[in-house]
């Protein structure tokens, strides 16, 4: 649904569809450690339905989720040259402005050097590939790719709320059915977190966008790691009731000290997979704290229940460049980024829906947010979840975008982007996966191109 075209949502629609992803998406999976096959739990009720979130585990730490930094310089192939220290200032086209020229590229203690290639590809997220472009523009004066005033517009996040909470002696009953699932493929454990969505029906016929639920736990006052953490930097004046804290979790401090020997070196890796594996099929809530907690386990007080929402594509809100500088002399970005309507009024329909779906099934019901019982959208307190999309989008039409189906810059034969700034819509799901796919998509083309050349 999220690809296609729909009326309700302005400036909808991608010009591939989702069976044209389905194979990337599939050869992502395998990049991100990660199932195809989800949890069997399924949950249907007053317009939502089961949304599952799957965690990338790292090959290079068992015991820690996937960290794109650590993996590559890990299984960093021979003929890919990496420059530390090493800034993009520009990016230069023939004088024509139909193709990319180079990179003029320079570093904080003035060294600089000039990089010719046969194509480049910019990954440099949502708001730089923006800036960069429209900052480059000693050839095209609008910056490369917006003959058509486009760069930089349509920026999207992911708005999220919190929607209400459930009180400690409920949270049980709620996690069997929504709280962190195992699955095995492939001779490996898989970690799901249950959540709910809209279904399209709904989305459809009370014009909403397409948005989620998840629960996350809450964390005591006094819960014992946080008050050893401050016994040990002395950050606190209330010494007693800290030591109490610390010797009332004795049992969660030594649980602690158990998950950091394991995730020690000298461990063997056998041991750590056969471990973990086993952790997952037994206690997958567990080990799912474990990693959001780095090992160390908390006294919780209660769950609350957070919602994620896709945004309207708002050409109003943008990336452009601010009369500020950065030390290389490159105008800075500013950013306007635009909550809409459709956006706090689709925050308040899932808080209300989830509320009477929970209640339906005979589940414990959450207890509202102020704003959600006495329905008063524009009070949500709405946070951003740093997944910056849009900014140069994708299109059929050089009109409406900027890059076109192949993620090449309209009108520029060897320059492309990837990344989330090709999105032309959100969708309420994190992104990664998503990316990966695309610029799988993309690296394939390249090769082909290459191949050509």
């Amino acid at each position: 649904m999220d690809f296609k075209a729909r009326p309700w949502v302005p400036n909808s629609g991608w010009p591939v569809n989702r069976e044209q992803m389905d194979t990337y998406l599939l050869r992502a999976m395998e990049v991100l450690n990660l199932s195809p096959r989800e949890p069997p739990n399924h949950f249907d009720e007053g317009g939502l339905h089961s949304f599952y979130w799957q965690f990338a585990r790292s090959r290079v730490d068992r015991l820690d989720i996937m960290r794109f930094g650590r993996e590559f310089t890990a299984q960093r192939p021979d003929n890919v040259h990496v420059l530390l220290n090493a800034t993009v200032t520009r990016v230069g086209l023939s004088a024509d402005g139909s193709r990319f020229s180079h990179l003029d590229v320079t570093s904080i203690e003035g060294k600089y050097v000039r990089i010719e290639a046969r194509l480049c590809a910019m990954a440099a997220s949502g708001i730089e590939n923006a800036r960069l472009l429209l900052a480059s523009n000693d050839v095209h004066s609008n910056g490369i790719g917006n003959h058509q005033d486009v760069v930089g517009r349509y920026l999207m996040d992911h708005p999220g709320a919190r929607i209400g909470r459930i009180a400690t002696d409920q949270m049980a009953v709620l996690t069997k059915l929504f709280g962190f699932f195992g699955v095995h493929h492939k001779g490996r454990a898989h970690m799901f977190m249950h959540g709910l969505a809209l279904t399209p029906e709904i989305q459809e016929r009370e014009q909403l966008l397409n948005a989620a639920i998840y629960f996350a736990t809450e964390r005591a006052p006094d819960d014992p790691w946080d008050a050893l953490k401050r016994l040990l930097v002395w950050r606190d004046a209330n010494l007693w009731r800290d030591l109490r804290s610390v010797a009332a979790g004795s049992g969660l401090v030594i649980r602690g000290i158990g998950m950091k020997i394991l995730s020690d070196d000298r461990t063997p890796k056998v041991f750590k997979d056969l471990v973990i594996n086993t952790a997952i099929s037994l206690s997958p809530n567990l080990v799912a704290d474990e990693f959001e907690s780095q090992g160390l386990p908390h006294k919780l007080t209660g769950s609350r229940i957070e919602a994620i929402c896709e945004q309207i594509p708002n050409p109003d809100s943008r990336i452009s460049l601010s009369s500020r500088k950065d030390r290389f002399g490159v105008p800075l970005a500013k950013i306007e980024w635009r909550i809409n309507d459709a956006e706090r009024r689709t925050l308040l329909r899932i808080a209300e829906l989830s509320r009477a779906a929970l209640s339906s099934a005979g589940l414990p019901a959450p207890v509202l947010e102020n704003w959600a019982i006495e329905r008063r959208p524009q009070d949500i307190v709405i946070i951003d979840m740093a997944h910056t999309l849009g900014t140069t989008r994708m299109s059929a039409d050089a009109k409406t975008g900027v890059v076109d189906r192949n993620c090449q810059v309209h009108g520029v034969h060897n320059l492309y982007l990837a990344g989330g700034s090709v999105f032309p819509t959100s969708g309420h799901a994190n992104p990664t996966l998503m990316i990966l796919a695309f610029a799988i998509r993309l690296a394939d083309h390249l090769n082909s191109q290459l191949g050509m050349g």
